[in-house]
C-alpha cells in the first residue's frame, strides 16, 4: 500500500514538473520573438532573453529541466514560426542556452543560497562564452556560409562593417560572438537574480 502511494506521489510529481516545464518553454518562446541586434555584432546575431525564465526553470527542477525546457522552446518556436534555417539556427540555440542554463542549473542544485547563485551564473556565462565561441568558430559560421552560399569572407566582412576589430574568423569570434554572447548571459543573469526568489514560490508548488 505504501509502495502504491509512493509511486503515485511520484507519477503526479512528474506530470506537475512536465506541465511547469511546459509552461516556462511557453513564456520563453514567446520572449524569444523579442529581439535585437547589438551594435559590435553582425545584423544577424539577435539578442534574446528567453534563457533568464529558463534559468528560473532550472534553478528550481535542475539541470535535466533546464534543458528539457530549452528544447522545448526551440520546438514551440518551430512549430510557430517554422525555420529559416534549416533548422541551423534552431540547433544553434539549444546548443549554445544549454550550454549557459546548464552549468548555472547544475551549481545552483548543490549551492543553494545567494554565493552559490552568483558563482553558478558567472560559471554560466564563461561558458556560454567559451562553447558559444568555439560552436560559432566550427559549426555555426560554415554552416551559414554553405547554407546561403555565402562566402565566409562576405560573413566576416559583414563583421568588420560594423566593428573594425574584426578582420578575420578568429577576430569575428573574439571580438563580436564572445562579447555578445557574455552580454546575453549577464542580462539575463541579472533578470534571474532580480525576480527568481519572487517567482520560486510558485515554482516549488
Amino acid at each position: 500500500m505504501s509502495t502504491q502511494k509512493n509511486n503515485l506521489t511520484k507519477s503526479r510529481k512528474t506530470i506537475h514538473d512536465i506541465t511547469k516545464m511546459a509552461v516556462l518553454a511557453a513564456i520563453s518562446s514567446i520572449i524569444m520573438l523579442f529581439e535585437f541586434p547589438l551594435w559590435f555584432a553582425p545584423g544577424f546575431y539577435k539578442l534574446d532573453l528567453s534563457e533568464a525564465v529558463i534559468l528560473m526553470g532550472g534553478f528550481a527542477m535542475g539541470p535535466v529541466a533546464a534543458a528539457v525546457i530549452e528544447f522545448l522552446k526551440n520546438l514551440i518556436n518551430i512549430l510557430l514560426n517554422g525555420t529559416t534555417t534549416a533548422y541551423v539556427g534552431e540547433l544553434a540555440n539549444f546548443i549554445t542556452g544549454c550550454a549557459f542554463v546548464v552549468p548555472a542549473s547544475l551549481i545552483y542544485k548543490f549551492v543553494k543560497n545567494r554565493k552559490g547563485a552568483i558563482i553558478s551564473l558567472i560559471v554560466g556565462t564563461l561558458s556560454l562564452a567559451a562553447i558559444g565561441g568555439l560552436f560559432n568558430y566550427f559549426f555555426l559560421i560554415p554552416a551559414f556560409s554553405k547554407l546561403y552560399d555565402m562566402p565566409i569572407d562576405s560573413i566576416i566582412g559583414m563583421g568588420t562593417a560594423v566593428n573594425p576589430l574584426v578582420t578575420d574568423l578568429k577576430t569575428l569570434v573574439v571580438f563580436a560572438v564572445a562579447p555578445f554572447n557574455v552580454i546575453k548571459g549577464v542580462l539575463c543573469s541579472v533578470i534571474n537574480l532580480l525576480l527568481y526568489k519572487r517567482v520560486s514560490k510558485i515554482l516549488h508548488i
